[in-house]
């Protein structure tokens, strides 16, 4: 891989982005707006604050995904990547430009979210709120990674939209959010045991309860980065040149 030649496919990513205005609304506004309809679902309850929190992890991770399996998608649809693989660009340098772009988007993405909820939802939590940014932050990149990896394997938009239920769903009802991980039957403890989003959750949950969530939250945090990169990894080696 060369970084010079991914910071120019970053670069041209980013661009692309700045000239979609549609796809920069869901990637900044759509998370916060979920929340606040959560918000007022649960009228602004007690019951509101443990599910925003984690909901800080599985919505990043969630919309990356679709946002990045649907634009590389549309690289290979229209012939994009099949006329970039014929420069010096690898695999490699486009996955990596692809990854650092969206990654930054997720920055924002995440800092806006965690401000809503923070400053304008009254979520509260025992640890610093820059701990809910980095996992954030992780979560996202997560979503990113596996978007890229999901393209590999679809052949239009449409079916790269129907990834999102196979690769998404599982998680949301595994990863503790709708029930405790401890009451969960043996087989799909274990399942969500090898699932990022469990992770995301988990980090998030920590620094809700706890004053100093450090070793917890660096802890899951790694596990993530570990999920993005191998996801990474995956889609380099499977990426298409192009779909037929």
């Amino acid at each position: 891989m060369k970084p010079r030649i991914a910071l120019a496919t970053a670069g041209r990513n980013l661009q692309q982005l700045k000239a979609d205005p549609r796809t920069v609304a869901l990637i900044v506004a759509v998370p916060s707006l979920l929340l606040t309809l959560l918000y007022f679902v649960y009228d602004g309850g007690v019951r509101f604050t443990p599910i925003a929190v984690s909901m800080l992890g599985i919505l990043p991770m969630l919309v990356m995904f679709l946002i990045t399996s649907v634009a590389m998608l549309r690289e290979r649809t229209t012939g994009t990547l099949e006329r970039l693989l014929t420069t010096p660009l690898h695999r490699a340098d486009l996955l990596a430009g692809y990854g650092a772009a969206f990654a930054l988007a997720a920055l924002v993405q995440s800092a806006v979210l965690v401000a809503i909820s923070v400053w304008f939802l009254g979520v509260d939590t025992r640890g610093s709120i820059l701990w809910v940014l980095l996992v954030a932050v992780f979560a996202a990149a997560v979503g990113v990674a596996t978007g890229l990896l999901a393209s590999a394997f679809a052949r239009t938009e449409f079916q790269a939209v129907q990834f999102m239920p196979l690769f998404i769903g599982p998680q949301v009802f595994l990863c503790g959010l709708l029930a405790p991980r401890e009451q969960m039957p043996d087989v799909l403890r274990w399942v969500s045991d090898c699932l990022p989003m469990t992770y995301a959750v988990d980090a998030l949950k920590a620094v809700a309860a706890q004053p100093n969530p450090a070793t917890d939250v660096l802890r899951d945090v790694g596990v993530l980065a570990a999920f993005a990169v191998g996801a990474l990894v995956l889609a380099a080696l499977s990426m298409p040149r192009r779909t037929r």
